[in-house]
């Protein structure tokens, strides 16, 4: 059944708990007498169906409907319910201010603990609404954030920082602990950067890791949660962006028994999804992998991932020394942050290891004039580094309402474009829909994929800058950050107002 064809009964939709409709993504629809007409994506779920009928006491028949429909229809539906976050937080203050005149009254010290308990139960379902609602909006981080009249909740949807809810400012430090409580944190320690992670369980089979920082601010913490959702690392290659021939070099590098592979780019740019990835594919029964993180974003069975842990003394370098012992495969430093990692990481490229790793630079040359800022030795960097990947993270233009634009041709030449090309060129741009925010769904990668060829080594060793090795990739016909990025405007999936957020000319 097309969904946009159907206006669906509120009373019907109440006939289902909302816990439900959100666990298992089904849609009441209509009912006919005794039967309980529901949309689903998935006609095999028959735990859901079961769950639903015990508690409607109906007989549920299910509908196909298209799962993208699906989930709009239900975000909108879910965010209309009777548990907002508005009401929430209205809730929770009702409750504070009750316990405020309580509190003058003699009690117990039983009651006490039962009035606490009651205090923070509104706090505790506010913290699991903005989990849900950040997870079903595709969000990356989550920002709880104090200010001296105000405290503010925060989304990053598609790498955009979006207003979620302006819960009182007074229960700034319970939101704080109870987030704390949630990472395994030390609660009562608020003078110094805490880390932690916490785990929240969506389905039977499916569990989203969050990873929690906490940072002391002038009124109180700030706490940032990143959600790392261990689904993105199975997409596979194909979904990620790569051009063609971006994709076969990825791959023919990855094939190889020893070398090393960097990645770079800004944080939040998909580095570690890109690794993840690779390292997926190598994931194989004859292949020993280990990765050294800080922290584990993504857990992977069959890899042996290890943590950092500085005040034990497990750096990246000794991590390193430890794998080196244990007869790898294939290696993974999670980030070359000194001379110290990046000389061990380049000796095991160099001695029979694959070795994947990330920097943080602007482009795929300058990476190479890093290391060597770094203190790494030319010829150490010219015989081990065998790819550089650069990426950017763009948001994608919905396909259900992207709209062409008329730009002139002029224009489009001094974007970038070739002559070539405007004869067979649609530009696209966003309009906005039910099924995206302001025209934009979910991103896309670009990517400049560079193999260190011998020339590009010969001018490692020979002293060359970060301009001459630009002009060598050219030559070899490298594409760059800006070339990739109008590629994917030729291609409709973007926009070209987006590249030139991400690119520079």
């Amino acid at each position: 059944m097309d969904l946009d064809a159907l206006a669906v009964d509120p009373e019907i939709i109440r006939l289902v708990p909302t816990k439900l409709l959100a666990k298992h993504r089904v849609l009441p629809l209509f009912k006919r007498g005794k039967h309980l007409f529901i949309g689903i994506n998935d006609p095999t779920a028959q735990h859901g169906i079961d769950e639903i009928k015990f508690q409607t006491g109906l007989f549920v028949e299910p509908i196909i409907v298209e799962d993208d429909k699906l989930q709009a229809r239900l975000d909108r539906i879910l965010e209309a319910t009777d548990n907002t976050l508005a009401e929430l937080i209205g809730e929770d203050s009702r409750m504070a201010s009750e316990a405020k005149e309580s509190a003058r009254a003699e009690a117990s010290a039983a009651d006490q603990v039962r009035r606490d308990d009651t205090e923070d139960a509104p706090v505790v379902r506010f913290v699991s609404k903005v989990l849900q609602d950040a997870i079903r909006r595709g969000a990356s981080d989550i920002h709880f954030e104090p200010f001296e009249q105000r405290y503010r909740v925060r989304l990053r949807v598609d790498g955009v920082l979006r207003e979620l809810a302006r819960p009182p400012v007074a229960l700034a430090s319970r939101i704080s602990a109870r987030l704390k409580v949630l990472a395994r944190l030390d609660i009562a320690e608020r003078r110094v950067p805490q880390d932690g992670r916490m785990k929240m369980r969506l389905s039977g089979t499916r569990a989203i890791d969050l990873r929690v920082s906490s940072c002391p601010t002038l009124f109180g913490e700030k706490i940032v949660l990143r959600i790392l959702d261990p689904s993105v690392a199975q997409l596979g290659i194909d979904a990620l962006g790569y051009e063609p021939h971006q994709k076969a070099i990825y791959l023919r590098n990855l094939a190889r028994p020893q070398g090393m592979i960097l990645v770079t780019g800004p944080t939040g740019s998909g580095k570690t999804v890109s690794l993840y990835t690779g390292l997926s594919i190598l994931n194989t029964v004859d292949s020993n992998i280990s990765t050294v993180e800080d922290p584990v974003e993504i857990n992977l069975p069959g890899v042996n991932q290890v943590n950092v842990n500085n005040r034990v003394g497990l750096t990246f370098a000794a991590a390193l020394r430890a794998f080196l012992r244990q007869d790898p495969d294939v290696v993974m430093v999670g980030e070359i942050r000194d001379l110290e990692t990046a000389e061990i990481a380049m000796k095991a490229a160099e001695t029979g290891h694959l070795v994947l790793s990330t920097l943080h630079t602007n482009d795929a040359p300058q990476t190479l004039t890093r290391l060597i800022d770094m203190g790494v030795k030319p010829f150490s960097i010219a015989t081990s580094v065998s790819l550089i990947i650069a990426q950017r993270l763009a948001r994608r233009l919905c396909a259900a309402c992207k709209q062409p634009l008329e730009v002139p041709n002029d224009a489009l030449l001094r974007e970038g474009f070739q002559a070539t090309d405007l004869s067979t060129l649609h530009i696209y741009g966003p309009r906005g829909c039910a099924h995206c925010v302001e025209g934009y769904k979910g991103r896309v990668g670009i990517y400049q994929v560079m193999p260190v060829t011998e020339a590009i080594g010969r001018i490692i060793m020979s002293g060359g800058h970060a301009l001459d090795i630009a002009a060598q990739t050219r030559h070899e016909g490298v594409w760059d950050l800006r070339r990739a990025g109008l590629e994917k405007v030729k291609a409709g999936l973007t926009s070209l107002s987006e590249i030139n957020s991400v690119t520079v000319d």
